[in-house]
């Protein structure tokens, strides 16, 4: 198997989740991946409340599978000198210190290209490397504050709302892997080397693009609508079914709308001049949800997910992640042996999100061990450990 990026090599000074997921998705890929930690180790190895994990957190493990580890004090210079063999010998360099940090441990991007010209230089920070935010510190709900993020779930009367997951980290983490896929295509053409300069905050603003372009185009922010899908039509919504379990509707086109009231024994829906049309169920919108809540009520919840599917009615039951995990679809998740872990270390993470034939992405090596692969490391730099 060769897989997309086999041959490419990585030098990832990355920690915590945003860059440690970018060059995740890179080694599902195919790259070979080099994390250069401190000598603590990436803060996210002891990540959570169960200590049995130290060392080898879940967290930790969702971003650093098949990853080669070494740990190295990037302002001693012995270790500084393997930091920068290390980067000469690779393709691309991902790091998310505050900005400017790097550059002070001589690892800048002029610093780098003055050894290494081709080399694909990607820095991931909350703000940017440049402009009047440059320094504030950002993790994760923060910017989910900043962006507005925590402002389009829920109604209009709640709370801000964080998304109960580091989302932030994690398109972050794929915007990174997508410009750097970007830049190594430039390359392979035939041009020069890359900077990438990678802000959560303009990455959120990108995946927010159905919220935040209504309001760059007519100047209106959108309306906080909790459960209702972006349509703003009542039968694209949450209901409760018999058993008391919840189900998502996403009835938007008209033959959907057809199929469901023809489905349900509701053809009064179709000529009901109330009904009928998609702005009309807009504009009455509380009697529709009202007349379909009292139909959902009639089965259980499974039932209608799985006759409306059947019908091209898109439908689908409220799960736990635990339970949705048991959907998962063929090499939806890498089955991994992680030794050390409780229980015997036989574990699962996401794969990379979508499948390719052939050689699509994915790896059964665990993650690394703190400094794991330093002797292996220091003898493929032809560098002997200095006493």
């Amino acid at each position: 198997m060769t897989q997309p990026l086999a041959g490419i090599r990585v030098a990832d000074f990355s920690h915590v989740m945003a860059g440690p997921y970018a060059s995740h998705l890179l080694r599902l890929m195919g790259a070979e991946v080099i994390k250069i930690e401190p000598r603590g180790g990436d803060n996210f190895r002891n990540y959570g409340g169960d200590r049995r994990y130290d060392g080898m957190s879940p967290a930790f493990i969702a971003a650093n599978a098949g990853k080669k580890s070494i740990a190295l004090d990037l302002k001693n210079d012995e270790d500084k000198a393997i930091a920068r063999a290390i980067v000469e010998r690779c393709d691309v360099l991902l790091e998310n210190f505050r900005p400017g940090v790097i550059d002070r441990l001589g690892l800048g991007y002029q610093d780098v290209t003055a050894f290494n010209p081709h080399i694909v230089f990607c820095s991931i920070s909350g703000y940017g490397q440049v402009g009047p935010q440059r320094d504030w510190p950002a993790i994760d709900n923060i910017v989910q504050a900043t962006s507005g993020m925590m402002m389009l779930s829920g109604d209009e009367q709640d709370p801000p709302i964080r998304i109960g997951f580091p989302i932030v980290d994690t398109l972050t983490g794929q915007t990174a892997a997508l410009a750097i896929l970007g830049a190594l295509m430039r390359r392979a053409g035939g041009g020069a080397g890359s900077y990438i300069d990678v802000s959560m905050f303009d990455a959120s603003l990108a995946f927010m693009t159905s919220a935040l372009t209504p309001f760059l185009a007519t100047g209106t922010p959108m309306a906080r609508m909790g459960n209702t899908g972006y349509s703003g039509l009542p039968t694209a919504s949450l209901f409760i079914a018999r058993d008391g379990r919840e189900v998502s509707l996403g009835v938007v086109q008209p033959n959907q709308f057809d199929a469901l009231a023809r489905h349900v024994g509701r053809l009064d829906w179709l000529d009901d001049p109330r009904f009928a049309k998609p702005d009309a169920r807009r504009a009455n919108f509380d009697a529709m949800k009202a007349e379909l809540a009292a139909v959902m009520l009639t089965r259980d919840a499974a039932d209608w997910e799985r006759d409306l599917s059947a019908i091209g009615v898109p439908c689908g039951m409220v799960r736990r992640v635990d339970e949705a995990a048991a959907l998962a679809g063929a090499d939806a998740l890498l089955p991994l042996t992680v030794p050390g872990l409780p229980g015997g270390g036989n574990i699962a993470i996401p794969n990379a999100g979508f499948r390719m034939t052939p050689d699509g992405p994915g790896t059964d090596v665990p993650p690394p061990r703190l400094d794991e692969h330093r002797a292996e490391i220091l003898d493929w730099l032809g560098m002997r450990e200095i006493a």
